[in-house]
């Protein structure tokens, strides 16, 4: 049954793209797999640009290493130990940030040093392990599978659900969290819910680019939609309109024979091309980047 509405809902988002290239089935799993993450990268990527969290998305985003070498040496199911991993260091690091002393950016410099040393010296005591977490590294949107499209769906609605509630709340927390705690907003509360949905967000992604590119996908988008935007309002739909945009054009231009070039690097170069015209769009304009 599950898979038959996977099957379905792919058929059906192929539609939107009639070319030569979208025929076969991994082609319309990838774009589906695709239009999940857009969403969810190009609203994680707001708030992770405006408060500040590129490195705490990257530290969540190598600690692929340690869940997939885990998953591998335990024999267990990577689609599952490598969120469980990323779910525990992304509480961790906010955790210590709240009641440390330390300067954030030197908590996850900790975190990020200890988890991929972790990864690598697990990977290096096991050669199936090594192979097998290599492929985290760059990432292939083609084989996504049902496991991971249903993850993806499963957490975009939680991800809605979070923001329907808390997209104002985590605005003014982004401003100043005392100032939000004084207007009676649980500030640890959103913050350590929005740091667990934004390292799953963050592991999910993995698959689409790798460990490498995934923190790309998240804020270059959400930087863009800034430099066309005068208000929150349009910065939501330009951030959206964007990661669509270039994760669709990404998986279309990589799927040509002429450019020979993973998924997940394409995506993440229209995308960097997109922010470099709104970029010169502000700078004509003298546009101010929108919060």
């Amino acid at each position: 049954m599950l898979n038959e509405m996977i099957v379905r809902s792919a058929e059906l988002v192929s539609c939107l793209f009639p070319f030569d290239c979208m025929e076969p089935m991994f082609m319309k799993r990838a774009m589906l797999g695709l239009m999940l993450i857009a969403p969810l990268a190009a609203l994680s990527g707001i708030q992770v640009v405006n408060s500040n969290m590129s490195f705490f998305s990257d530290a969540i985003g190598h600690s692929a290493f340690a869940g997939a070498a885990i998953g591998l040496l335990l024999a267990m199911p990577v689609n599952f130990t490598m969120p469980g991993v990323a779910l525990i260091i992304g509480l961790l690091i906010m955790g210590l940030k709240r009641k440390s002393r330390l300067s954030t950016d030197t908590i996850i410099g900790i975190i990020f040093s200890a988890i991929v040393a972790f990864g690598l010296a697990i990977v290096s005591r096991n050669r199936e392990a090594s192979r097998g977490a290599n492929m985290f590294l760059y990432g292939d949107i083609l084989t996504i599978g049902d496991t991971e499209i249903t993850m993806l769906a499963v957490l975009l609605m939680l991800f809605l659900i979070f923001q329907v509630v808390a997209w104002n709340r985590m605005l003014h927390i982004s401003v100043n969290a005392q100032i939000a705690t004084v207007h009676r907003i649980q500030t640890g509360v959103y913050q350590y819910l929005f740091a667990a949905l934004l390292s799953l967000v963050v592991m999910l992604s993995v698959k689409a680019v790798g460990v490498l590119l995934v923190t790309a996908i998240m804020i270059v988008p959400a930087a863009t939609a800034r430099n066309f935007s005068k208000n929150s309002k349009q910065l939501f739909y330009s951030a959206l309109a964007v990661s669509y945009l270039c994760s669709a054009g990404g998986l279309l231009v990589s799927a040509q024979k002429w450019a020979n070039v993973p998924s997940g690097a394409a995506i993440v170069l229209l995308s960097c091309a997109v922010f470099a015209v709104s970029f010169l769009y502000a700078c004509i304009t003298n546009r101010k980047a929108a919060r």
